[in-house]
């Protein structure tokens, strides 16, 4: 205990700033960039009717569109470790007593209170742009919670895991591919009843689609329940499932973190610049 509250005070107090920084200047253009693209796409889709559901593909895709950015925080993870070992930060955080751990909150702080906002610049103006989102039910906010709780454990445990084990910011820029394509399939965008059973099998696997199932359970109208697998929100499945990535994640990630930040040393990290000099040169 004694090591683990100024562990949690720093990790906090370093996740504030990076959240401040990651939030001025010119990164806060590129932090609105998809936030604003996802409105905008709702913007043009809110009058296009799915039939039977009472509901828009505008106001499909908005909740849909929640769970994905949940997701993202996955390669954020990813993203910010990678970068974090090549420039150096990993290993100077290894030499201060408890500061992997101080690490690791802050990362997990920025990211989350970054996906929060995600969620708010979508949600918040979203629901004035479409028709037909139980905004004003509890319930729906009760759902939207439990999933959001168990989405950003369950992809940033994952985040923690892959980014302990790709070294390179290159690395994680090749793993965006397959989560692009996995958002493809997951039917964030349209419903995934559409897709061949074989690829809503492979959707069913990972977090994506059961975040943006929950999320659409949450927020939609009882009857969009119609275009779903099995026409049913599933949630003790969606809990299920979220639950199960998170519990892999929770076990999996510190074995496999403590193991990357003790190779972590100064010559990995002179190496690593050197080729991406190279890779820039």
């Amino acid at each position: 205990m004694t090591t683990i509250a100024p562990a949690l005070r720093a990790g906090v107090g370093r996740g504030v700033i990076e959240l401040r920084q990651a939030f001025t200047g010119m990164e806060l253009v590129g932090q609105l960039l998809w936030p604003v693209a996802t409105l905008v796409a709702v913007y043009f889709l809110r009058d296009v009717d799915i039939g039977g559901t009472g509901a828009t593909l505008g106001t499909m895709i908005l909740p849909g569109a929640l769970g994905m950015f949940v997701a993202l925080g996955m390669l954020l993870v990813v993203q910010q470790l990678a970068a974090d070992r090549e420039d150096g930060t990993l290993l100077r955080a290894k030499a201060t007593p408890n500061g992997i751990r101080a690490y690791l909150v802050g990362k997990l702080v920025q990211i989350s209170a970054t996906i929060l906002a995600y969620l708010a610049i979508v949600l918040i103006p979203g629901a004035f742009l479409v028709e037909g989102l139980e905004i004003a039910d509890p319930n729906s906010w009760i759902t939207f919670t439990w999933v959001l709780v168990l989405g950003l454990v369950a992809t940033q445990a994952i985040g923690v895991l892959l980014g302990s084990v790709i070294a390179t910011p290159r690395g994680a820029g090749y793993l965006s591919i397959p989560i692009l394509g996995l958002i493809a399939i997951s039917g964030i965008f349209a419903p995934i009843t559409g897709l061949p059973e074989w690829l809503q099998w492979i959707a069913q696997v990972f977090p994506i689609y059961w975040l943006g199932l929950g999320m659409r359970a949450a927020f939609l109208p009882d009857d969009a329940v119609v275009v779903e697998i099995g026409e049913s929100w599933r949630q003790f499945e969606t809990a299920a499932v979220l639950g199960a990535w998170a519990i892999v994640g929770l076990v999996l990630a510190p074995m496999v973190l403590r193991r990357m930040t003790r190779r972590e040393s100064g010559s990995r990290v002179a190496e690593r610049r050197e080729q991406a000099m190279r890779r820039v040169g």
